[in-house]
Formats: structure tokens, sequence, C-alpha cells
């Protein structure tokens, strides 16, 4: 097959030994997530697409007043672009991007993450349509899901959903706010483009800071019940912490230390970046996030101590369970996703110097069991017996002239296309896994599950380096 050739001419071309300390190849990890977020772009492909079963699609998505909507990501194995989890995804990957650099750049992957994140970023600025304006979801869901079908041959009406002052959606906007925010310090080597990415991370901050609500719920966005949102202080949290790394202007930082209440997340993800800012239940999962952003700033302990309190929750003898395998298992629904998510808290925090051997030891044992250490990979593409009858359109669908339908979807026959990097659902509490394509609970694969997953292996690479880097510098004494 023309594209498995050309994949694998690429990846064999970047991808040496693993790491030291490393069982698995995270070079080649890193490869392969980068192909599968091309695999998930949306609107007009450039001349240097790598996928080439992927063509030009949703050429025809516009704003209610006829702008310019094509781009971004499709969200899964569908083709919504829901605008919170695709903002959080990138956020997660630039901020790997950003921290953990010289892992992308030992895997030469560096250029091709870039492209990646870059993505999302044009999409989000075209749906800036206004100062106090932003699309924040382009697809019915209900009518996305009836269709079985490449995103080429997509012929539905694609309605597209509008947040303002007085319909706010304080979480998308400030989520979309912190990825061009992030994405303003990785593109700072071409200073229009970062000048552009800050000026819209600015005016959707005050948008969101200003017009205070929910998108699902003020906001009227029919994302329910694929991705309601349950808060947007997380997200605000997190924006603002970015904002303060992109300009130090501490206008930015007492925002976002004035955002963490302090919460402990229940699971890191697009509805949870208190972790971030630290983590919690509800409507605190990206809390995590905002905490780990803040305690890199400051170094203060406050910020230290609920990172520790979620991570005490996911280690063994915390409140999560695991599997008789071994994988930490939050939810059925993408449990590899919330496990992914949590190595990334632990691998960040241990960059950072927080119970540095514990956290990273727990992460390589969480993305081992993803790997290969359950008895097969859950990774499309890589490692032992992978999945190839992932829950995902456009590799089920055969080349081109060949139709493609629902036929292509009751198929008990392999996915004619590899879906490099994808990381599927996960197994049930028992460790209960079927590589069946109707299982879109276990088998589906999403960009925001690969997110937090492959920014733990970056994190978790640039461990390794710096680790062997000290190793050498002993041996010379």
């Amino acid at each position: 097959m023309e594209s498995a050739v050309l994949v694998v001419g690429i990846v064999l071309a970047v991808v040496t030994a693993p790491s030291h300390g490393a069982k698995y190849n995270y070079k080649e990890i890193l490869a392969k997530s980068s192909l599968f977020y091309e695999a998930q772009r949306s609107g007009k492909l450039p001349p240097e697409n790598r996928i080439k079963w992927r063509g030009d699609s949703a050429m025809g998505d516009k704003g209610q007043q006829g702008q310019d909507l094509t781009g971004g990501w499709y969200d899964a194995g569908d083709h919504v672009k829901f605008g919170l989890p695709m903002a959080w995804s990138a956020m997660t990957l630039t901020w790997g991007l950003i921290d953990h650099k010289d892992a992308y750049v030992k895997a030469g992957e560096y250029q091709n993450m870039k492209n990646c994140v870059k993505w999302p970023m044009d999409y989000f600025m075209k749906a800036h349509t206004a100062k106090d304006e932003f699309y924040a979801q382009v697809g019915d869901p209900n009518a996305d899901h009836a269709f079985w079908g490449r995103a080429e041959d997509m012929k539905m009406y694609r309605p597209s959903y509008k947040l303002s002052a007085s319909k706010p959606g304080s979480d998308v906007v400030g989520e979309s706010a912190a990825t061009l925010a992030a994405g303003s310090i990785v593109f700072k080597d071409d200073a229009a483009y970062s000048a552009k990415l800050l000026k819209h991370a600015k005016e959707l901050y005050d948008f969101a800071k200003t017009h205070q609500g929910i998108y699902t719920r003020e906001g009227g966005i029919p994302a329910s019940p694929f991705y309601t949102s349950s808060s947007f202080k997380d997200d605000l949290c997190v924006a603002a912490a970015w904002l303060y790394r992109a300009t130090s202007d501490k206008t930015y930082l007492n925002d976002a230390m004035g955002y963490d209440e302090g919460r402990v997340s229940w699971a890191l993800s697009w509805d949870d970046n208190y972790v971030s800012c630290q983590v919690g239940q509800g409507s605190r999962r990206i809390y995590v996030s905002c905490q780990l952003l803040l305690y890199g700033i400051t170094k203060n302990a406050k910020y230290q101590r609920p990172v520790v309190q979620y991570m005490t929750q996911w280690l063994p003898g915390g409140s999560v369970p695991y599997t008789p395998k071994g994988l930490a298992w939050r939810l059925q629904w993408g449990s590899n996703r919330y496990a992914a998510n949590s190595a990334f808290v632990a691998a960040k925090a241990a960059s950072m110097g927080i119970n540095t051997a514990q956290y990273k030891s727990w992460a390589e044992k969480e993305l081992g069991y993803m790997l290969g250490d359950a008895g097969h990979s859950f990774v499309v593409g890589f490692g032992n017996n992978p999945p190839t009858h992932e829950h995902h359109r456009g590799a089920s669908c055969p080349n081109r002239p060949a139709p493609c339908g629902q036929a292509q979807f009751s198929t008990p026959n392999p996915n004619p296309q590899v879906l490099y990097g994808a990381l599927v659902g996960g197994p049930g509490q028992h460790d209960e896994y079927a590589d069946v394509r109707s299982d879109y609970v276990k088998n589906e694969v999403a960009t925001d599950y690969n997110a937090g997953f492959t920014s733990a292996i970056a994190a978790l690479s640039h461990m390794d380096m710096t680790n062997d880097a000290r190793a050498f510098l002993f041996r010379q004494k």
C-alpha cells in the first residue's frame, strides 16, 4: 500500500534505538503521534501532507455570516470539530513541545510537531471572528454520527455555533486563549506570526474573563452529551498562566493565582485543568494543569501540594482502582486517556523535581501498559499486536475510488488504512478488550486521548536524555 510504504519510510528515517532507561522506543512513538494528528486534519491539506489516503475535506465550513471556518482537527473517529477538546489537546501538546523541546529535536520530530499544533491554532484564529465572538463548534453531532464514510465524501449540512457576549463560553474561549498564548512562545522565531497569536490570545482571554459562562449552558453550544462542560475557572486559570509565560505581565499571574481554588482534581482531561493550573472531579478536572504551571512559575509549595495530592489518588493504595495487569482505571470510556493524562502529570511533576524517581517510574509503568506490557499494544501501528479495527471512519475506508459506507463499518476485516500513532480508548476494569470497530467506548481514537500521552512520552524522553548526559559527565571525571 502506497501510504503504508511512505509512512514507514518517514518513521524509519527518524527512529533509532530506544533512549537509555526506556523499555519502549519513545522516538518512534513521538514520530507516529504526529502522523495521527495529521490524519485528523480538516480543510485544505498542504502539499507536504504525509497521509496519502487523506484529502481536502469540509471545504464549505463557514460561520453564520459566511466566515471561513475551514481547518482544525476532526475530534475522533467522527468529523465534528468540537472546540473544547481540540483546544485542550493543542494546549497540552504545545506545553510538551515548549518544556521538552529536546525530546522532539532528538527524535527528529520538532518541525513536525510545530506543524501539528499550528494547524488548530490557525483554525482558532479563524474562529475568532470578532473581539467578543468565537465559533466553538462546526458540525451537528447527530447528523455526523449517522454517516459512516470518508471526510472527503461528506454531503450533509454542517452548522456552525457561535459564542458572544450574550452567549458566553469562558471554558472553550479561555482554553483557546491558552493554546494561542502557548503558541506565541513556540513560534517566537517568526515575530509576525507570534504577535498575531498573542493578539488573539489576549482578546480571547479578555472575552472569556469579561463575559463568563459555560459554553454548553449559557453559550447554548450543542456539544452535549459528548463534551458537556462543568466549569470555566480552570480554563481561565490555564489561559492566564500561559499569558504570563508569554508576556511576563504580572496582571496575568495574579489572575491565574486568583482562579486557582486549591482543589484537587479527579482526573485530568479536557474538562478539568486545575491540576494543569492542580486536579478534581466534575468542575475540578484541569486545575492540576494550572497548578503545575503555577508551580513552575513561582516554585511556591502552595501549588505543589495539590499536585502531590492528585498523584496520591493515582498511585497504588490511592482511591483509583487498578486492573489486574496494572492500569490505573478511572472510567470505562477512554480508560487509557485518564491514565495517560495522569502519567503526563506525573512525568511533568517529576521533571520539575517533585518526587522525581517515584513519579517517573509510575508514569513509565502506566504508559508501558498501553505500549505492550498488557500483552499487546493499544497504539495503532506500534508494537506487538496493535489494534487494526479502531473505530475511525477514514481508516476503515479503502483507497478511492472504491466506495465506503456501512459495509466498511460492519466488515470483520482490518482497516485498510493504518492510523499510525493513535491511542485507542482502553480496557475495562478487568483488562477486557476486544479489537472491534463497533466498540466506540474501548476502541475509538480521539485527539484528546493522544495529547497527554504524547506530552508524557516527551517528558520521560527528556528526563532520560538528562540522565544520560549526567552519566556521561560522571564517567568523564
